[in-house]
């Protein structure tokens, strides 16, 4: 007895050490990021850097105005994309999927969730870019492939993994008394599942969305190698443009001076960026659960 007493203890300490540790890394982040990012935007002028229309280190010119429009459309595909696909799937492999179909789909939605986002990357480049950009000019728009659209695509791609995965958990985890009472109140299969299952599910689905979201925001790679990376405001779909992940990487190797408190304020954008759409989702995530 006091050898389990003395061992729960000892897990209790060391569990409370990895959770203070996570909150110290957290806050070690955000130091870093806050305390050189928020006195340059006061030096520069918050309205000034948020919403300039051009970025021109060379001239000490900090705008990140298109890099904010590039990654809001980069992500809005990906969302739009993304998020019904693999909220669909994972409704088919929870409740229409057969047995064996779904032995070979899960262990590729696991092998999928761990693919390097350069091979993602590489995939859009050696596939995506070349078949939108024969299509964008079929319609009769200039394009050379590297575009908001194939960076969008790629994101879907990426996030299908998280979304499906969680989802299809979260599905199997509603107790089977939910469907066994709506099935022998007179509904059918698909009813039930939509209506009943799927909604006493949302929880789970909401936190793969934000997950989901979050990745795609947080996104590099992949997307510089299928976005075009011009610094400039995203003049269509089927253009090119830059997100603010992409900026940083691409300069910070050579940055000094303001030019790196320029992209480390830049950071500091996206994580404010982040939490708030975590924040929303959450928002959403508890009103609809409470409702």
């Amino acid at each position: 007895m006091k050898q389990n007493n003395m061992l729960e203890t000892v897990m209790k300490y060391i569990f409370m050490l990895a959770a203070f540790t996570s909150i110290l890394a957290l806050l070690a982040i955000c130091y870093f990021i806050f305390a050189r990012g928020i006195p340059f935007m006061a030096d520069y002028g918050f309205g000034q850097f948020l919403f300039g229309d051009k970025w021109q280190p060379s001239q000490e010119i900090f705008g990140l105005a298109p890099m904010l429009v590039g990654s809001l459309y980069v992500t809005l595909i990906a969302f739009v994309l993304g998020v019904p696909t693999g909220v669909f799937t994972a409704m088919f492999m929870a409740f229409y999927c057969p047995p064996k179909l779904h032995k070979v789909l899960k262990p590729a939605m696991n092998l999928m969730s761990g693919i390097p986002s350069i091979v993602f990357g590489y995939f859009g480049l050696q596939v995506l870019v070349p078949g939108l950009r024969n299509f964008a000019r079929s319609i009769g728009i200039a394009s050379n492939g590297m575009s908001i659209m194939t960076a969008g695509i790629v994101l879907a791609i990426m996030i299908l993994p998280t979304i499906i995965t969680m989802s299809e958990s979260s599905l199997r985890a509603v107790p089977k008394t939910y469907y066994n009472a709506s099935v022998g109140l007179g509904a059918d299969h698909d009813r039930t599942s939509y209506v009943i299952m799927m909604p006493a599910a949302r929880s789970g689905i909401f936190s793969s969305i934000i997950l989901g979201i979050g990745r795609a925001v947080g996104e590099t790679m992949a997307v510089i190698m299928v976005a075009g990376n011009q610094a400039i405001f995203p003049q269509g779909l089927f253009r090119g443009a830059r997100t603010m992940t992409a900026n940083i990487i691409l300069e910070m190797a050579y940055a000094t001076g303001s030019h790196q408190n320029a992209l480390i304020a830049t950071g500091a954008v996206l994580f404010v960026i982040i939490l708030i759409i975590n924040g929303i989702f959450a928002y959403v995530k508890r009103t609809g659960v409470n409702g």
